[in-house]
This record gives structure tokens, sequence and C-alpha cells, in this order.
């Protein structure tokens, strides 16, 4: 195969956050490619078979865009990066770039990290109930507390309300110590981690003091009318048809909810019962509800978060 050569003109680009630390992008791209990466000044240069020189070209024009657009490059990045230019030909900063940033009660910015967030944020800003499905680590939770967060600091809501089932998998509730707080907790901590990296753990401990902000398990929200709330069931492929239909009616005027869930990750002894399977054929359709389906090119948490993924995948049959 003949061997192409193309340079990257680097002028006015800090190419200590272009390369990574000690040129870590640089050896992880040319790992993926993979080609030769050489700089030379302000200019790199892209050596290997044109095929691979023309995606690695795109690539760094997309990492030049975001640098420009004062967004951090990450591992994580450059590896999504190069699934949509597999997928499209085209980077995804300028997609990203688009989407309207959301402001939490303390930090400036939560942007989304792919396109799936993306058009998981602009699903929240237009529906009322949102289904978010997809697997771990692809800011399901976290997302929707910043909109949540963002939507308390505007005063579109009064309140926040954050629902967990409270569904054993391989713990008994039973063995563990303490009242019902202390043996329902832990399964709240995913929404406790995702609030604290929103809010100081100050402000946290005040608006739950007040009740702006609750958390609660799933079986604490029968008979309850909730207005003016922006409602997070987390977890939801543990709830069964029966508790997702008491939560969803519970809504009340003026009132959100964002359901988040991994079909793959079901506790149920009858994992064909889990609510959030079943919903998504008896709302399909409404106006109003949208289902939106995050995959593993969502991730953004430790780059080998995806390949374990795939890995499972295969080996249970769904990746063929």
């Amino acid at each position: 195969m003949p061997i192409q050569t193309r340079k990257i003109e680097l002028v006015g680009i800090d190419q200590r956050l272009l390369f990574g630390p000690s040129d870590v992008y640089l050896r992880l791209i040319e790992e993926k490619l993979p080609l030769k990466l050489v700089p030379r000044g302000e200019t790199l240069v892209i050596e290997g078979q044109p095929a691979l020189v023309d995606k690695a070209a795109v690539l760094f024009v997309d990492l030049i865009a975001r640098l420009k657009a004062k967004q951090d490059i990450t591992e994580q990045y450059i590896l999504y990066s190069l699934t949509r230019i597999e997928s499209n030909g085209l980077g995804p900063a300028g997609e990203l770039e688009a989407q309207a940033v959301i402001t939490s009660l303390t930090k400036e910015q939560v942007q989304p990290k792919t396109v799936g967030q993306k058009d998981y944020l602009a699903a929240m800003g237009t529906n009322d109930i949102v289904f978010a499905i997809g697997p771990a680590g692809t800011g399901k939770t976290f997302l929707a507390v910043a909109r949540a967060t963002a939507d308390l600091k505007s005063g579109r809501v009064n309140r926040i309300i954050l629902v967990r089932p409270a569904v054993e998998a391989g713990e008994s509730l039973g063995f563990l110590p303490g009242d019902i707080r202390a043996k329902v907790d832990p399964y709240l901590r995913p929404v406790y981690d995702a609030l604290h990296e929103l809010l100081p753990a100050e402000k946290i401990q005040k608006l739950i003091e007040i009740g702006i902000i609750e958390i609660a398990p799933l079986a604490f929200m029968r008979g309850r009318t909730l207005n003016n709330c922006f409602v997070i069931l987390d977890e939801g492929q543990n709830t069964t048809s029966a508790q997702m239909k008491m939560f969803l009616t519970r809504l009340g005027v003026g009132s959100k909810a964002v359901i988040t869930g991994d079909i793959t990750q079901i506790d149920l002894e009858n994992k064909k019962a889990s609510g959030l399977v079943t919903v998504q054929k008896i709302l399909d359709g409404i106006k109003g509800v949208t289902f939106v389906y995050l995959t593993e090119k969502d991730v953004v948490r430790h780059r080998l978060v995806t390949d374990v993924i795939k890995a499972y995948e295969r080996f249970e049959g769904r990746g063929r």
C-alpha cells in the first residue's frame, strides 16, 4: 500500500492540550488508526495509508475545533470522535458546540460530551416525560440532575425529587443495619453522587433540610401528587409495570419527569416484567413523552468501560 503524508497546521494551538501529557493522545491515535504522527514546530505530520491519513486529518480538524471552542480534549472524546468519523465522516465538535449548555446552581456550564447526550438534553428541554435508556457510564443520571438544578435555578420548578427503587441485588435489605432510611440510603447513593458533582455538600444538606430537594425510595411516592417538581426516577429497569404506572401518575401541574435505566441490568427476578421494558410499548407515540436511547458510544467513563460493555454484549449474544 502507498504511504501518504499530510501536514496539519497548528498555529495558535496549545500543543500540550492537543497532544496530551507526554503526547499520550498522539500515541492513542497512532494505536487506534494506526499511522505515524510527528510534531514539527507548528505543524503535525501524518504518515500512513491514505484512508487512515484521511481519518486522522478529519480527527485533528475536529480536535482543533474543540480546543477553539474552549472545550477539553480527553481520551474518551478522542475515541468518541473516531467512532463518529467512522460512521458519518465528521467529528462531533460542531454538533456539540451547537447544543445550548445547561446552567446549574454552582457551575456555569454542563455540556454534552456526545451527540447522544446532546439529543438527551434537547429532549428534556421539549418534553415533560423523558425516558433515557442506555448502558452504564452514559451520563443518564448526571445530566438529568443537571437539567433539574438548572430548572430549579431558573424558577421553572420549585422542587427536585430523586427517586430510586430499592431492589435487592445480592444483599438483603433486612441484613443491612439501621432504620428504614439507613437501609435504603445505599440504593440512593448514585443520585447523591450526581448531586455532589453539581453542588457543594453544605448546599445539598440545606436544600434537603428545607424540602427543596427530596431523595426517596420509589415506595414513598404512592398516593402523592407532585406539582411544580422535576422528578427523576433512576434505575427504572428495576421497577415493575405497576410501579412504573404508579410513578408516572404522580405528576401534577408544572412537573417534569425523567426516567433513566439500563435494560441490560435488570435485578428483578422476572426480567420481562420490568416496567422500563413494557412502558416502551405502552407509551409509544404519545405527544410529550419521548424515549432517548444511548449506546456504548455515549459512555463517558474510563475508555475501557466501552470495551467491557461490548465484550459482555458479545458474550450474551446481543452483539451479533
